[in-house]
């Protein structure tokens, strides 16, 4: 196999006509990759990635081809997947208001141009998800864009397609995620082309690396509830003394990893109803 591409925290190689994605330990905050791993993370994002896929199935298609057929050193945690064209455009969608949507939101009343209602409060559901894209950036921070510019990217007719399928695909995993007590607040998908032009649906899918989980317990309007996903991560990483958020990173305490581990299965078995033991659920 070719080694395509190293990310921050996976790896993606050639085999023949196929793609094997392969999910780190690694973990990485303001986009500096940290020392030292979250053991089972990689496993943990690619399984509930494919117990999603399963979920969405009749929504729209999906990359897997195989979750068995990959080299035995990286079993539990690759995927042998199909090519696909991917969408110069990160696919965000949002259900409450609350991070970065937020502060513009104060700002200026929108989120990526989308026009709210006046008086919401940090942490509130919005009326109705909105779609709120964001570019893909080789280097650095991905930017928000409008719809407008989504449509630059790729054309009117992709533009609402991808809008639709990832409102589609936010609103399912939303109310299958609300029947076990968890909110979605916000994640992030990636859509591609495969060979005969159909859109589909690639790299991971709301896990908690790519979305902000709540527990609907605690849920509050204007009180958002501690988030379920590697936020403990960032908030110790913001607060390391000296630290300027670029390479190299600090490296985590042990108390850290152990609860951003514990966090990981959680909402893996929570959302899942499977018990999580080791690299494959049981």
């Amino acid at each position: 196999m070719e080694l395509l591409y190293s990310g921050k925290v996976r790896e993606v190689y050639a085999d023949g006509a196929d793609i094997v994605l392969v999910a780190s330990d690694r973990v990485s905050v303001y986009d500096v990759v940290l020392p030292n791993p979250i053991p089972d993370k990689g496993a943990i994002l690619t399984q509930l990635s494919l117990w999603w896929f399963r979920q969405l199935a009749d929504l729209i298609p999906n990359h897997v081809i195989s979750a068995t057929d990959v080299p035995a050193e990286w079993s539990g945690r690759a995927v042998r997947v199909r090519r696909l064209d991917m969408l110069p455009v990160e696919c965000v969608v949002r259900g409450y208001i609350t991070g970065s949507g937020w502060k513009e939101y104060l700002q200026h009343g929108t989120v990526s141009g989308v026009a709210l209602p006046e008086g919401l409060q940090e942490g509130d559901r919005l009326p109705e998800p909105i779609f709120t894209p964001s570019t893909k950036a080789e280097v650095g921070h991905d930017e928000p864009i409008d719809f407008a510019a989504v449509v630059d990217l790729v054309g009117a007719e992709t533009a609402e397609q991808v809008r639709d399928a990832t409102l589609t695909v936010y609103r399912r995993g939303a109310e299958l995620a609300a029947e076990r007590g968890i909110l979605v607040a916000d994640t992030k998908l990636e859509f591609g082309r495969d060979a005969e032009g159909v859109l589909t649906l690639g790299d991971e899918v709301l896990t908690p690396d790519s979305s902000r989980f709540w527990s609907a317990a605690e849920w509050r309007p204007g009180h958002p509830p501690a988030p379920m996903d590697k936020q403990i991560v960032r908030d110790w990483a913001a607060s390391v003394p000296g630290w300027d958020r670029t390479a190299p990173g600090p490296t985590m305490p042990d108390t850290i990893v152990a609860e951003a581990r514990s966090r990981y299965v959680d909402i893996f078995q929570r959302l899942t109803g499977q018990t999580w033991a080791g690299h494959h659920p049981s």
